[in-house]
């Protein structure tokens, strides 16, 4: 589902409950569309998400956790400087829009009271969220700036007076007459979604289709129909998530049109936590860490045509004995071979005397030719070692590269300064100069609960696999890890796991590894006194013994079960 106007509508009625006459207490701006407001209300410390980002704009509480700038920025310091400790006094939506009004009071250091207004308007890449004086109308500073050669109909600057974008010539839903509603209804040639998002305001295309749909299931009883979905809507309101064959939606009701398994949350924030975060945090560490990842794949894809260099170089020094047995058979019948000849044929010892033709140098004699096929051989098997430790290298390299791959897929923005770290460390990427680096503080294995209550521990990056494995874990620990493949270092804390637990901890190995979306992922588990690391070795990088394999199918629905547990 978009967030539509509807939906804006009823977790403006959540956030209203839970936030009105709070106080706020922090300030941050992540990231650069979106601001998070610390609000203390009823006792509790809340987050409140504000994002006007192009994809993924919306108002809610949320409990993800978020990284802050190293210099914060102007926008956000102005936040600061007005709404530092105001008090929340109400939020509203404009009509059915999805144009939302923090209205906030404080008193500024002459003791006057101030009404400062915070407007998030949710419209897609024109989304903005926007600092205003209530009293002048006069922006203080916008979270976008857009100039007049930009927008010919308002400006986005501070200074200038806040214009409203244009409303639409459509009606209220949940403030229309019963009258005006009956006279639509009845006079609409064909009652489906389209005519409904022409006459109606802040209808997403589900939202329509959901509301056509109980209306022509019962034509004869429109009215009450129509009065008994936003009824439910004000009510009873019931965060679900349907996730279809096509894709995920997120509604205030269960709707009937939606066909998939449904998922129900305590609140619609709760609900925008779960179909967000994923994609949100996805989005996220593409445009932060692109370089980054464009830098490993670029890395990786080199190795990869080294090593199929490599393969062919050795294929090609397996005709090693081609040469060797030329050099012996050119010795043997040395006097049988002619000066100056270009070749000879001669009876092949080796596989029942069949003759064999053998190219010689003319200006060669017969005894240098000898020497010519032995030295030859000689290089040929010099370069077979050569060939196979390099080939060992590049391999531990690609299993290293597509490790860090693996990990940025699943990566959230406050682990890229770690993975980044990581890969500075490891020569792959050039430290910034003459710019102040930010002190990465050492990040902390995700923590899992099993049914049975034990503590799962799984490392996010190759340094934390190595802290977890080597210094965090007891030597009794149990340590699981996908089976040759790049992957998470998985701990239990529990020398003796259920067998239960075993495979739920299988199941986060396989999940954090390069196969998670395959089938029957193959998973080894030892002791963790079994597992070492070889000196020298990459981060991440292990070996071990005595291990025993479990196969398991990861699970994103179980995943996330253990995970709020």
């Amino acid at each position: 589902m978009s967030f539509d106007g509807v939906f804006t509508h009823t977790i403006i009625n959540e956030l209203s409950e839970q936030l009105t006459s709070g106080r706020i207490s922090k300030i941050h701006q992540p990231y650069d569309n979106e601001v998070v407001l610390v609000i203390r209300a009823k006792g509790k410390n809340h987050k409140l998400l504000l994002s006007a980002h192009p994809s993924y704009a919306r108002i809610q509480l949320t409990e993800m956790v978020y990284g802050n700038p190293d210099v914060p920025p102007n926008f956000v310091m102005m936040l600061r400087k007005f709404l530092d400790g105001a008090i929340l006094e109400s939020i509203k939506q404009i009509e059915n829009d999805r144009i939302i009004h923090f209205s906030f009071s404080k008193r500024d250091e002459l003791g006057d009271l101030q009404n400062i207004l915070l407007v998030v308007e949710l419209m897609g890449r024109h989304s903005t969220i926007v600092l205003l004086n209530q009293e002048t109308g006069k922006i203080l500073d916008a979270i976008k700036h857009v100039g007049s050669s930009q927008n010919s109909y308002r400006s986005l600057l501070p200074g200038a007076e806040y214009i409203a974008p244009p409303a639409k010539d459509q009606l209220n839903p949940f403030s229309v007459s019963k009258e005006k509603v009956f006279e639509l209804l009845s006079t609409a040639d064909e009652l489906n979604s389209s005519y409904l998002q022409q006459k109606f305001q802040g209808l997403g295309k589900d939202t329509a289709e959901e509301i056509a749909f109980r209306l022509n299931e019962q034509p004869s009883s429109k009215i009450p129909v129509w009065e008994a979905f936003w009824k439910e809507l004000r009510n009873a309101p019931a965060p679900t998530l349907t996730q279809t064959d096509k894709k995920e939606f997120f509604t205030p009701l269960a709707y009937q049109t939606l066909v998939g398994e449904r998922t129900s949350f305590s609140s619609l924030s709760e609900l925008l936590d779960a179909f967000y975060s994923g994609k949100a945090e996805k989005d996220r560490v593409k445009q932060q860490g692109g370089e980054l990842i464009r830098k490993i794949e670029n890395e990786l894809k080199k190795n990869q045509t080294k090593l199929s260099k490599l393969k062919k170089t050795l294929a090609d020094t397996e005709n090693a004995e081609f040469y060797r047995r030329n050099g012996e058979l050119l010795t043997t019948f040395m006097t049988q071979v002619p000066k100056g000849a270009p070749s000879v044929t001669l009876d092949n010892y080796y596989e029942e005397n069949q003759p064999v033709d053998i190219k010689l140098n003319p200006a060669l004699t017969p005894n240098q030719n000898a020497q010519k096929y032995f030295q030859k051989y000689q290089k040929l098997k010099n370069a077979v070692r050569i060939v196979q430790v390099q080939m060992d290298q590049t391999e531990q390299e690609i299993s290293y590269l597509e490790s860090v791959v693996s990990q940025l897929e699943l990566a959230s923005p406050i682990d890229l300064g770690i993975i980044r770290e990581e890969l500075i460390s490891q020569g792959y990427v050039k430290k910034q100069k003459n710019k102040k680096q930010k002190k990465v503080q050492p990040s902390k294995p995700e923590v899992f609960l099993a049914s049975d209550g034990d503590t799962i521990l799984v490392g996010r990056n190759n340094l934390q696999n190595d802290q977890l494995t080597l210094k965090t874990a007891k030597k009794t620990d149990y340590w699981l890890h996908a089976k040759d493949i790049p992957g998470s270092h998985v701990i239990i804390k529990n020398p003796t796991p259920s067998e239960e637990t075993l495979y739920e901890a299988a199941l986060l190995a396989a999940y954090y590894s390069k196969f998670r979306l395959s089938a029957q992922v193959p998973v080894d588990y030892v002791q963790v006194k079994h597992v070492h690391k070889p000196n020298g070795a990459k981060p991440g990088y292990v070996i071990y013994e005595n291990q025993k394999t479990l196969y398991v199918t990861p699970d994103e629905a179980v995943i996330q079960q253990l995970k709020q547990s």
